[in-house]
This record gives structure tokens, sequence and C-alpha cells, in this order.
């Protein structure tokens, strides 16, 4: 079955830096585009970025762009989401997703904590 194991993520400083894995497995992985949400307490769940299947094309939150970059490696079934320049609004719980027909489906990651202290 489709599972997606998130890692990485924590607690960091504000203007600091962490990256989140999210391994793939039960899926051709290469064939599907993949996105990173996040979900603040109580705010809605919330893209964060995008990549298609290829990794050519990127699409990125408006808060976002210029401090995170989404990644893939298909080699290793692996999406990344490097973020720099933290802040504490940066603060909530991410989840790698895969796109199916330009849409999230039902297959989330576990969630992963990432706190930005000021």
């Amino acid at each position: 079955q489709v599972q997606l194991v998130q890692s990485g993520g924590g607690l960091v400083q504000s203007g600091g830096s962490l990256r989140l894995s999210c391994a793939a497995s039960g899926f051709p992985f290469s064939y599907y585009a993949m996105s990173w949400y996040r979900q603040a307490p109580g705010k809605e769940r919330e893209l964060v970025a995008f990549i298609s299947n290829g990794g050519i094309s990127t699409n990125y939150a408006d808060s976002v762009k210029g401090r995170f970059t989404i990644s893939r490696d298909n080699g290793k079934n692996t999406v990344y989401l490097q973020m720099n320049s933290l802040k504490p609004e940066d603060t909530a719980v991410y989840y790698c997703n895969r796109n199916v027909n330009g849409r999230p489906s039902n297959s989330w990651g576990q969630g992963t904590q990432v706190t930005v202290s000021s």
C-alpha cells in the first residue's frame, strides 16, 4: 500500500534552517507529483510547495517563496523540503502528500512538527 514516511523537523530559532524528508513506497514514485502542506494550530491545512513528477516544475506559497525549496530524488523515492530563514509563523505540523490528477490525494505522511522560536 501507499506509504509516506516523514523525517526531520524539530525546534529551531528564528532565522534557522531545517530539512524535511518524505520517503515513499508502494507506488511508482516518479510518476507522481508531490506536495508539502502545513497546518498551524487553529488554522486550515495549507499548501506550502509543489513539485512535478520529474522535478522540473515547482510552485510555492507566497509566504515561503525565496526561503523554502522543494526537491526530489526519484532514485531514492524521496521528496524534500529545505526550509531556510525560518520565522515563528512557520510553526506548524508539516505533511507530504502524493498528488493525483493535479489534486491532493488521501495519501499523507504522518506529519512532522516544526517549531520556530523567536
